[in-house]
């Protein structure tokens, strides 16, 4: 450890935000990550530079040049490198003292326990396509009492749900239920993003292909997931000021400068819902036929 790092001094400026026993307390906290890439890569740092002081970081995947328009991690050196001991190796170069154990196979049923074993909050960095392992995620959360986040990158912006324990579940939110995948995608970006705020300006629709797990990314939003992840962590963790959960959402798209707060009774069950997903399915199929 580098006997010249001290954590009140490399923290102190975020007191004035926080006071010093808040601080104090977030180097108690532990968070778990799933996924270390767009969106969990910097969603640690910016945790890390909190003041969090443990993690439980997951991911299998390796960088590579497709990653580097949004993943604070894909540099040239860090190429064929493993995410989850490349983000580990940088958070600690923020905080050498942070106590972070990896899931370098990423999170799966077998070590879902682990993984949530100790933690206080869990933050999901998971693939948008993970659908499987992100159902069982949450489903765990609710188990244990853990709350749960998820920011998603849309567009130039990010809609942000929370599931706090007693409240709304995922499941009762998404209603995935043993659907196909196909329409999990559905459902999952319907229930994101009521406000459909990233609509509007897309300009290539081919970009976007759930058949084959692929959709356009930016840096802009995966940095605005983190910051609005990170401020519900310390609200959460520090059981301080208001935390809206599902139905109760927030979708921010700096492109549009557009900020709403969305609530949809019934999550996807809600009748306007319902009809988004008959149009939104029936558009997706119409798109594969040509």
């Amino acid at each position: 450890m580098d006997t010249s790092f001290v954590y009140e001094e490399a923290f102190a400026r975020n007191i004035g935000w926080v006071t010093r026993e808040e601080q104090k307390r977030l180097r108690g906290k532990r968070v778990a990550i799933a996924g270390m890439g767009g969106v969990g890569g910097v969603h640690l740092l910016t945790l890390a530079r909190l003041g969090i002081g443990a993690f439980h970081i997951a991911d299998p995947d390796t960088f590579e040049l497709v990653n580097f328009n949004r993943q604070v991690g894909a540099t040239l050196p860090h190429v064929g490198k493993s995410k989850v001991e490349t983000l580990a190796r940088m958070a600690r170069e923020v905080n050498p003292e942070l106590d972070i154990r990896l899931f370098p196979e990423g999170v799966t049923e077998r070590n879902l326990p682990d993984f949530l074993n100790g933690v206080d909050l869990y933050i999901d960095g998971l693939d948008y396509f993970a659908y499987g392992i992100r159902q069982a995620t949450f489903t765990a959360c609710e188990r244990l009492g853990i709350p749960a986040t998820t920011a998603a990158p849309l567009g130039m912006g990010s809609a942000l749900l929370n599931f706090l324990p007693g409240a709304m579940t995922f499941e009762e939110y998404f209603c995935w239920g043993n659907r196909p995948d196909e329409e999990k995608g559905i459902l999952f970006l319907l229930g994101l993003a009521p406000a459909r705020l990233q609509f509007g300006y897309l300009v290539d629709p081919s970009a976007v292909n759930f058949a084959e797990q692929r959709g356009p990314s930016t840096i802009m939003a995966c940095q605005l997931c983190a910051g609005m992840a990170a401020t519900e962590a310390l609200k959460i963790l520090l059981k301080r000021g208001k935390v809206d959960a599902a139905p109760h959402g927030i979708h921010f798209d700096a492109y549009r400068n557009k900020f709403t707060r969305t609530w949809i009774p019934g999550g996807n069950r809600n009748p306007f819902q319902r009809l988004a997903f008959k149009i939104a399915k029936k558009r997706l199929e119409q798109f594969k036929r040509h």
